[in-house]
């Protein structure tokens, strides 16, 4: 805990916001919080849903008090363009894994691909991969894999809210997906090839979404660096508001002071709302403050305080 303050007081000071970094491959997640972290010179960065290694794409980063405000959007729907290719199963389940099984017979027309991928539209049950950050007893399932240790695996249940087969060449396929948090694309190609019976595995993927962002508002990480050094950080921030998408009220002085102290303030104008409302709460600059939500007895308590 000390070590964390020590941290948190080195931070440059700076507004608030998302950085939305269009990923490219070979780069860990991880890799692209570090860099912002020596972009900004600052420890308070976290991303909003880890992409593989060879994906490239919509990588959401909360900067400063924004990472408070995970939570409220990790859950959001994703939207991903992908490469399958079938007759070859990989124990990646993507094609940086090893080939360990390929097709000698007849692969499966364009019409026997659409309709097998109806099945996986829906409530899905789908079971994580081994190369993966889901963890047992403590341990993630990738370095087990990595140890060539293979472990029982809970199925889990993801929402596949659209899935579209956009061009077929075989024995390659392109699709898109829109999907609730927690789904595994590389997964899906990989029982997509189960269900066809001649096997397949996810070749390439791009994330095209990240609820509430999107690609077109990405930017490579030499436009953020870019962006930094000359100083217009502003110019490439989203705003913490902007990317909740909730009404906004503005605050005065000595209703920020007791919002930030835990306590409540009259609703004014959204005391006509229904109790559970929530707004974003800005001071008189323009600093989010707060998520403010209205309750029953009609005043405005803080659900999340971003830090001054």
């Amino acid at each position: 805990m000390a070590n964390r303050r020590r941290r948190a007081r080195k931070d440059k000071p700076g507004p608030a916001g998302f950085l939305v970094v269009d990923k490219p491959a070979g780069m860990t997640s991880h890799d692209v919080v570090d860099m912002a972290r020596g972009w900004l010179g600052i420890q308070r960065i976290g991303h909003l849903g880890t992409l593989d290694p060879q994906a490239t794409g919509v990588l959401p980063l909360a900067i400063r008090g924004a990472t408070k405000l995970v939570p409220f959007l990790q859950a959001a729907r994703k939207r991903y363009f992908g490469t399958v290719r079938l007759g070859k199963t990989t124990d990646t389940l993507d094609g940086e894994g090893t080939v360990i099984s390929e097709y000698e017979g007849a692969l499966p027309r364009e019409s026997e691909v659409q309709k097998a991928l109806e099945q996986f539209k829906g409530t899905i049950e789908q079971i994580p991969p081994m190369y993966s950050a889901v963890k047992r007893d403590g341990v993630p399932l990738h370095r087990l894999a990595r140890k060539g240790e293979e472990v029982e695996r809970e199925p889990k249940t993801v929402v596949v809210h659209r899935l579209d087969l956009l061009r077929f060449e075989s024995p390659s396929l392109e699709i898109e997906v829109e999907c609730g948090a927690g789904t595994y694309v590389r997964t899906l190609a990989h029982d997509l090839g189960q269900a066809l019976g001649c096997g397949a595995y996810l070749s390439g993927l791009r994330r095209l979404g990240s609820a509430p962002f999107d690609i077109q508002e990405a930017h490579s990480p030499e436009v953020f660096e870019k962006a930094i050094q000359e100083g217009g950080l502003e110019t490439v921030l989203v705003p913490p508001e902007k990317a909740l998408g909730l009404a906004v009220i503005r605050l005065a002085p000595p209703a920020v002071q007791r919002i930030e102290s835990g306590g409540d303030i009259s609703p004014g104008e959204i005391e006509r709302e229904r109790p559970g409302t929530q707004v974003s709460a800005l001071d008189t600059k323009g600093r989010m403050v707060a998520i403010l939500e209205l309750s029953a007895d009609r005043r405005l308590r803080p659900v999340r305080v971003l830090p001054a």
